[in-house]
């Protein structure tokens, strides 16, 4: 069975960093497109950033320069480096696997999901 845990949310000032680890278990997502999306109150769970596996990147314009994905197959792990964190990016974050190598903005083509993780940035 495969299973994605999150970690390393939190309350941050706005202008601080924190970075989310997404630990894989059940299966080896190495050649396999990965990525992060987000929900806020109220909102629907939109794009941030995904990767492919050779390290192809693509981000949302409303975190470019702001935060990096990075994934470490051995580990079967992936991260998301946030800096410069703004209260708008205050959300819920979803890890998600893909069966597809290619990674996409659209949260329908992502397979696997991890259970979320809360970040709060203050103002």
């Amino acid at each position: 069975q495969v299973q994605l845990v999150e970690s390393g949310g939190g309350l941050v000032q706005a202008g601080g960093s924190l970075r989310l680890s997404c630990a894989a278990s059940g299966r080896a997502f190495s050649r396999y497109a990965m990525g992060w999306f987000r929900q806020a109150p109220g909102k629907e769970r939109e794009f941030v950033t995904a990767i492919s596996y050779s390290g192809t990147k693509y981000d949302a314009d409303s975190v470019k320069g702001r935060f990096t994905i990075s994934r470490d197959n051995a580990k079967n792990t992936w991260y998301l480096q946030m800096n410069n964190l703004k209260p708008q990016d205050t959300a819920v974050y979803y890890c998600a696997a893909s069966d597809y190598y290619t990674p996409s903005r659209n949260s329908a083509e992502y397979h696997y999901w991890g259970q979320g993780t809360q970040v709060t940035v203050s103002s």
